[in-house]
């Protein structure tokens, strides 16, 4: 008897998972081999820039133990909705366009640690994934942690067809030592690697205008070269990114002639070309 509960309970659950998926079309998982190349904040312009172009656009943080898409969303402190058609809980609605989830909107104060080993990890993205009612959308964009870890695996694993995977860098050549690995990772697991983005690829100088190679390297060209890759686009440092992502607002609708926004939309492009929706 207790068997039978537990299979309908399987099944239900199973169901309810299988239900939000078919209400995406298009699943992103982003990716990086180590931390601090700015992979939160590609996330979410990528989003913004969806957006901008009409689509209908998801952000999934599972960065369990350092979330920051709630404040460069501008979401933080804001609690999931209800929703009116079955009492579940939905993502919190950014814009028309926009909505998000992350464990940020479920934990008292951005203070407070999330202490949870594997499993409690993969339970948690497993509940953002069946149990938190996603409405139709044209791509979910999953913010990993960096590595290939817990997380990224996690995803992959419930969601079973991820759509594809971006590789986000910065240009020196440590830093392609780790994303080497990330690509080997979505190989492994049948993940197709959408492209390459170089994140702060140059540093124009607002006083004498030169072009600094501040994080110099050609490791994103030869990692293209070996795995037969795409560069999506490489994102110069501007500090208004900085500032927009600190504020939680839209760095694209404010900085939209800016080089970076450009290269921005045009890598948007590029995904709608590889992933149409």
């Amino acid at each position: 008897m207790k068997e039978e509960k537990s299979t309908r309970v399987d099944k239900s659950e199973s169901e309810r998972l299988e239900n939000n998926l078919r209400r995406i079309r298009h699943t992103i998982i982003i990716i990086s081999g180590k931390g601090g190349v700015g992979k939160s904040t590609v996330a979410v312009n990528l989003a913004h820039g969806l957006a901008q172009e009409g689509k209908r656009v998801g952000i999934l943080d599972v960065d369990i133990h350092g979330p920051s898409i709630a404040k460069m969303l501008g979401i933080e402190g804001r609690t999931l909705e209800i929703s009116p058609e079955d009492n579940t809980p939905m993502p919190i609605r950014v814009t028309d366009k926009i909505v998000a989830m992350t464990i940020a909107s479920l934990i008292g104060s951005p203070d407070d640690p999330v202490v949870w080993r594997g499993p409690l990890k993969m339970g948690a993205i497993r509940q953002f994934l069946q149990d938190i009612r996603w409405p139709e959308l044209d791509y979910l964009i999953i913010d990993s942690p960096p590595g290939t870890g817990d997380e990224p695996l996690s995803v992959i694993q419930i969601v079973k067809n991820v759509s594809g995977a971006i590789v986000v860098s910065t240009p020196q050549d440590i830093a392609l030592l780790d994303a080497r690995k990330t690509i080997r990772f979505s190989q492994k697991l049948n993940v197709p690697v959408l492209g390459l983005i170089e994140n702060m690829s140059t540093f124009h100088c607002p006083h004498c205008g030169k072009v600094i190679d501040i994080f110099k390297g050609l490791g994103i060209e030869k990692a293209a070269h070996d795995f037969s890759l795409e560069i999506l686009g490489k994102i110069p440092i501007d500090t208004n990114i900085v500032y927009t992502g600190d504020k939680g607002i839209s760095y694209l609708a404010r900085h939209a002639d800016s080089e970076s926004a450009v290269n921005y939309m045009k890598i948007v492009k590029r995904i709608m070309v590889k992933l149409p929706a």
